[in-house]
């Protein structure tokens, strides 16, 4: 509504202050040269009344009289002006984009018609309300950055995506609508980045909240949320955060899988202990000699865990995800994918070093590649 009034308001005032200002000009002759003033003093002095004299002299060798006149003429217009920034502001916390987006695309279409518009009265007062109505837009995105990095996190989490996600897209959307038309986008541009990099400081600072939910889980589903409305938008100047959003989310998918824990526990312990001597020196084909990791003990790990055992181990994973998971962001098929793709690499690595640490012990895993892939797909196409 402040865009539409504002709009009229100028279209009404435009041709008003120009035909004063041409007017006044015209009369007084004030576009005229030097020379064609020192003729004029002349006329004046041989024409017109006295007491008038000095009054037209005042305008004649005013430094700026046009302006000066049209400043004494339309004296109210800048305060009435100012006061109209001040009603929009309380009316919607955003309004200043509206009333930016407006002074700038007539001040543009000003520059960019004939010379009087650009040295316009009106040009030069609606240049002091643009850097008025900067003035409050930089403010009023100062104080959304803050409100965005200070934005508390709920008590319980019903909704996964932050306040401070929440307040970035709003004001996204209304600005893009705002802007949409706009002819400059400069100033949009440089709010748009220092936004975007509040609320991945919001979403960041989360590491070292005090969440009853998996904090790596939560931000993988932020920076998730944020990537799928970013690459919605299409937004050029944000397309570096686009990407950086979904390095992001993939950082804190891998650590949500590991936390996620190990199904096969016991057995990645005990590699965890085969590795861990190998790097302290101990040769790999005299693994199988110290105690704690001989071959009697590997056989009874690996017999805890024959394939029935594995598959109900991965259908209690798959139900823990998706309880955690919120059904909005949709990110449980991709979980479930990279937990698939962490334990058939856990599968690749236990073979490993059973090769090189218990070669021609003849020990085996209990279930085979094919089968642990089987139970994997029996698990998705039931669900």
């Amino acid at each position: 509504v402040s865009k539409q009034v504002l709009e009229q308001v100028l279209r009404e005032l435009q041709p008003l202050c120009t035909a004063e200002q041409q007017f006044i000009e015209k009369f007084f002759q004030l576009s005229q040269d030097a020379t064609e003033l020192q003729v004029l003093e002349v006329s004046v002095r041989t024409i017109a009344p006295p007491h008038l004299i000095g009054y037209l002299f005042f305008f004649l060798r005013l430094e700026e009289p046009t302006t000066r006149l049209l400043s004494e003429i339309f004296s109210c217009l800048e305060p009435e002006l100012r006061g109209f920034l001040e009603v929009c502001s309380k009316v919607h916390p955003f309004s200043c984009l509206q009333v930016l987006v407006t002074l700038n695309d007539s001040i543009f279409e000003m520059l960019g018609s004939s010379s009087t518009l650009r040295s316009s009265f009106l040009n030069t007062v609606l240049g002091h309300m643009r850097f008025l109505a900067k003035s409050r837009f930089n403010k009023c995105i100062e104080t959304l950055c803050k409100e965005i990095e200070e934005a508390k996190m709920p008590s319980k989490m019903k909704d996964r995506i932050l306040p401070s996600v929440s307040l970035f897209e709003e004001f996204v959307n209304f600005s893009e609508e705002v802007f949409r038309t706009a002819q400059q986008r400069g100033d949009l541009h440089e709010a748009h980045l220092r936004l975007a990099s509040s609320v991945f400081s919001s979403i960041n600072s989360l590491s070292s909240a005090n969440l009853k939910l998996n904090t790596d889980m939560v931000m993988m589903e932020n920076f998730h949320h944020i990537h799928c409305f970013l690459c919605q938008k299409k937004i050029h100047c944000l397309e570096d955060k686009k990407r950086e959003a979904k390095q992001k989310y993939s950082e804190h998918m891998e650590k949500y899988v590991k936390y996620l824990g190990q199904p096969l526990e016991k057995l990645n312990h005990f590699f965890e202990g085969v590795k861990a001597r190998v790097a302290q020196g101990v040769k790999e084909e005299e693994v199988s000699f110290q105690l704690a990791y001989s071959k009697q003990e590997l056989r009874k790990v690996i017999e805890k865990y024959p394939g029935k055992e594995v598959k109900r181990a991965l259908e209690t994973l798959y139900r823990k995800i998706h309880n955690d998971l919120s059904p909005e962001e949709n990110l449980l098929p991709v979980v479930w994918h990279a937990m698939e793709q962490e334990f058939i690499r856990q599968y690749q690595e236990f073979e490993d070093l059973i090769q090189r640490c218990y070669a021609g012990s003849g020990i085996a895993m209990d279930f085979t590649m094919e089968e642990l892939l089987s139970y994997f797909d029996s698990i998705t196409l039931s669900t």
